[in-house]
This record gives structure tokens, sequence and C-alpha cells, in this order.
């Protein structure tokens, strides 16, 4: 079982030591992996439900913002040495596919092949209508944008004609390290997601899961894979726990025996000493014995 962790660093608490502090202490400390999640804007009030909250609200007050993923994730980069570095996640279809393509493919190759890039349909209506996108049609919109992300990727001339983008025949340079490309996470818990990852993906990424949950919808996912013609073993199921959850070493034999194959856990810390201290004190209790399992 692999361990990372889920690292929502938002101002004024996220400064640039604390952040080195976390991605050097995870890297240290022998972590798969790092997850930034993104929103480019937040609001006082909003009618949209937050998916993963009883109350339907996103629990990071409006004028505490994220970070911006893909810069934070080229600091943490230059920072550590091992660690896998992934957005949890991007919302493609609010960005512009091609910039996409070309922030992943550099940051792979500074980084020497440590990028997973996690994806999502998006939730927040209201930031899409800050951005102009029509909230709707994210769903159709994010499976043409991985197929342009793809090509980019993978294709010496990229070429794409799509309802939302038009790709002339172009070059994009340098290529990702990792072949071939970098590993597309695609989150979402609605049956649609789970169906996209079947189709396009390389893992899902669930949140705020207890072992049970995941279990369901990994079974749900495994068939939509099967219906696919591919092997669940082609798919890598990251799931990141409940915010709160005391993790036990029991709790990680339970996410392993539901189908899990990563585990994230979140951290939040105000200071350079506690993000230490949390780093060295989820190495001792969850990633040295979860290691033997």
């Amino acid at each position: 079982m692999r361990i990372g962790v889920f690292t929502p660093f938002s101002n004024p608490f996220a400064t640039a030591a604390i952040i080195k502090a976390v991605g050097q202490a995870a890297d240290r400390a022998g972590f798969a992996s790092m997850w930034l999640p993104e929103h480019v804007v937040l609001f006082d009030e909003y009618g949209s439900n937050y998916p993963y909250s009883p109350d339907g609200k996103l629990a990071v007050p409006a004028e505490s913002g994220l970070l911006e993923p893909f810069t934070t994730m080229g600091f943490l980069a230059a920072c550590t040495e091992n660690i896998r570095i992934g957005t949890a996640i991007c919302l493609l279809p609010q960005r512009n596919p091609v910039y996409v393509a070309k922030e992943v493919s550099n940051l792979d190759y500074l980084s020497d092949g440590r990028i997973n890039l996690g994806i999502g349909v998006g939730w927040l209506k209201e930031e899409f209508d800050v951005l102009n996108i029509d909230f709707a049609r994210r769903g159709a919109r994010t499976d043409e944008y991985i197929q342009i992300l793809k090509t980019l990727w993978c294709d010496p001339v990229s070429e794409f004609s799509g309802e939302f983008h038009q790709l002339p025949a172009c070059r994009m340079y340098p290529k990702p390290v990792q072949s071939p490309h970098p590993l597309l996470y695609i989150g979402g818990e609605s049956d649609a997601a789970l169906k996209r990852v079947a189709r396009l993906g390389q893992g899902w990424h669930g949140f705020n899961h207890t072992a049970e949950t995941a279990a369901e919808r990994i079974a749900k996912l495994s068939a939509y894979i099967a219906a696919e013609g591919r092997a669940r073993s082609d798919v890598d199921v990251t799931v990141a726990v409940p915010m709160g959850l005391e993790l036990s070493v029991d709790d990680v034999k339970r996410y392993r025996d539901a189908g899990v194959d990563q585990l994230t856990i979140p951290v939040f810390a105000a200071d350079v000493d506690q993000a230490k201290d949390m780093i060295d004190a989820l190495a001792e209790t969850i990633l040295t014995p979860a290691a033997a399992l």
C-alpha cells in the first residue's frame, strides 16, 4: 500500500518555508506522492453544492485562497528529489488545454518524470461563470481536452478538431519524460466520472472516502473498466481519506482490502515545525507499518 499526502496549500498559512518543509519532510520520509487542489477564485456566497461535506460548503474561507497548483508544483519539484507531485484535482475544463499540456510536460521534464495529473470536471458553477465557460457542457469539454493533451504529449505533429477547440497541425516540445505521458488520474464520484476513468484514465482519485464507500465505488469502477476491455490493474486507485479521520493501521488494511492502491492523508500546517512534526508522526504511525502490508 502506497501512502501519499493531500496538501491544500492556502494563504496566509502556506508560506514558501512551510511548503518547502512539508515537501522535503515527506520526500525524506518516503511518502509516495503529494497532491494539490485547485480553485482560481472563491466566493463569500454561492449556490453550488460542494459534494464532499454534509452542508454542501467548501471548508476554505473565501479570503484564504488556494495557491495555484502548477506553479506550486514547480516549486516543490525544485525542493524535492523522489516524491511524485500531482493535482487533486486540476479543473481541466476551466483551462486552455494547450497550456495545460505545455505546463504539465514542462513540469515532468524539469522534475525528471515525477508528475501526476489529476483532473476533474468541477462542481462550482460560479467559478465557471467568472471564467465565462459553460458549466453545463463541462463533461464533454473535459473529454475533448483529454484528447488534446494526449496528442500534444505523444505525437510529433499534433492536430485536433472538435466542438470546443481547434488545434491546427503544430509541434509541442519538450515532450514529457514519462512514456507515453504523465499518469492521468480522473477525479469524481459520479457514474459519468467513473466511466471517464475507464475510457481515458490511468488512475482514479476518489476523495473523502471510508474503506466501505471506497469499496462500493471501486466495484462499480471495475465493472466499467472491464466493459472497456481493460484490466483493473490498468487503473491505479488512489483515495483521499476523510478530513479529520484518525487513521490507524487497521484502517489502512481495510482500504487495501477494498482495492485501494494508494491512500492520501490530508496535511495542514501553520508553521514549519508543525509541518515537520506532522509528517514525521504520519511516517512513524502509518507509512512505516503500511510498507509491510
